[in-house]
């Protein structure tokens, strides 16, 4: 079977595009092997066996992601140019060398790439190819395919620390990350190359469901016609609403990779413990998942960039929370305030683009995109630790860290979807 066959494998008696959700959930969830939260249960195996300081590898993991943030832009290029399904075989494939790289380190260099590796293949690409995927088969009913899709994203955070933790007791550290590149070979992979289609049109469907067959007409693409502008991604640069909604989906990266980072130490200067702290983070992302599907209903009805600034006044709300945060009743109303922002993020900041600057150019603009938000998830911990360092605590940066969703609040509501014609008068 050739990746250019525009046959579907099976057929169902439903949308086809819900199984496309189904396989892009499953890539998001295999997106884990490369996000913070899995690869931290490996950080203090590594200071042991190679002797590092915790501010070494916690550089060389900085260093890494970093560089990966920036390749990543290419990446949404080439998601545009050979399309999700060449892009989602490729990329679980490199994935799964780089997870059997770094079951064989032996040093600092290999380290530096081994994070860089699945920095851009999991945490970036494996994140970036799903969410250019899903929109391309829904437009009316995008926010609740991507809620769906979410599930793998809340699956992975939950299953992969505890996981991770009993695989590397179990077997070692070195066969763990080869587990996980032997699943994506044998799980993920196939899946992908056989169920994975581009786009609807290519099957004689439109988004969001089966078109009734054009009198005359017999090839699928003639059969297919939708109504949605695709902008370039140098049009959509040209619009202030792209500047300013690009600023906005960097506040995430920035504030929530910031406090998950210090999380612990923040309980604990609070008086709470790491008990709290991960009692929170859990509550976060069981308040999280169902909302998704709460916020995927809004936004297919309501304007985007309302329910993105209620999003931002939320972050606002959290923050002002944690920072009176003094006993274990309000570390729990940070917890549920936090995953309700959390579950709206997940929707909102992955819809605004393909609602606002089409299908066609998605993975170029998507790719820029997602490049901030990684740069963003690298820098972000580092002013927290600065703060501590000087002033011995974190009530400062908070502060100053609500200034970033206030700011994006005020972003959002004066950024109303860009009209494409009155752009071309």
């Amino acid at each position: 079977m050739s990746l250019k066959e525009n046959n579907t494998p099976i057929q169902t008696p439903f949308y086809y595009g819900w199984v496309i959700v189904l396989v892009a959930g499953l890539g998001v969830f295999f997106s884990g092997p490369g996000q913070t939260y899995s690869v931290s249960i490996f950080i203090d195996y590594y200071i042991e066996d190679f002797g590092y300081s915790r501010s070494a590898v916690s550089g060389i993991y900085s260093g890494a992601t970093l560089l990966a943030g920036f390749a990543l832009f290419m990446m949404g290029r080439l998601v545009d140019r050979f399309g999700q399904r060449a892009m989602m075989v490729a990329v679980g494939l490199l994935l799964s060398l780089a997870l059997f790289w770094n079951a064989f380190l032996l040093g600092s260099v290999m380290m530096f790439f081994g994070f860089f590796m699945i920095r851009l293949f999991g945490q970036g690409s494996m994140t970036l190819i799903p969410n250019t995927l899903v929109p391309q088969w829904f437009i009316k009913k995008r926010g609740r395919a991507l809620s769906v899709m979410a599930i793998g994203g809340f699956a992975s955070s939950a299953l992969l620390p505890p996981l991770n933790t009993w695989a590397i007791h179990a077997f070692g550290w070195r066969t763990t990350w080869g587990i996980w590149g032997v699943l994506l070979l044998v799980v993920f992979v196939p899946l992908a190359y056989f169920f994975v289609r581009n786009k609807p049109e290519a099957i004689g469907e439109i988004p969001d469901g089966t078109p009734k067959p054009v009198r005359g007409k017999s090839s699928p693409a003639e059969t297919v016609e939708v109504n949605e502008t695709s902008w370039t991604l140098k049009e959509a640069m040209s619009t202030r609403a792209f500047w300013f909604i690009l600023f906005c989906v960097t506040v995430p990266a920035l504030v929530n990779t910031a406090i998950t980072f210090h999380i612990v130490s923040i309980m604990d200067l609070k008086g709470l413990g790491s008990g709290v702290a991960a009692f929170v983070l859990s509550l976060m992302a069981i308040i999280g998942f169902p909302i998704t599907f709460v916020s995927g209903y809004l936004v297919d009805r309501f304007s985007v960039h309302y329910i993105l600034a209620i999003t931002f006044f939320g972050h606002v709300l959290t923050l002002v929370i944690l920072f009176f945060t003094s006993s274990g009743w309000m570390a729990i109303a940070f917890g549920v305030f936090w995953g309700f922002v959390n579950g709206f993020e997940r929707i909102v900041l992955s819809i605004v683009w393909p609602n606002y600057f089409g299908r066609e150019h998605l993975g170029s603009i998507k790719g820029l995109a997602q490049t901030v938000m990684v740069i963003g998830s690298a820098l972000g911990p580092l002013p927290f630790g600065i703060f501590y360092d000087w002033f011995g605590g974190y009530q400062e940066v908070i502060l100053l860290a609500i200034l970033f969703p206030v700011t994006a609040t005020i972003l959002a509501l004066l950024s109303p979807q860009p009209n494409y014609h009155e752009y071309h008068r």
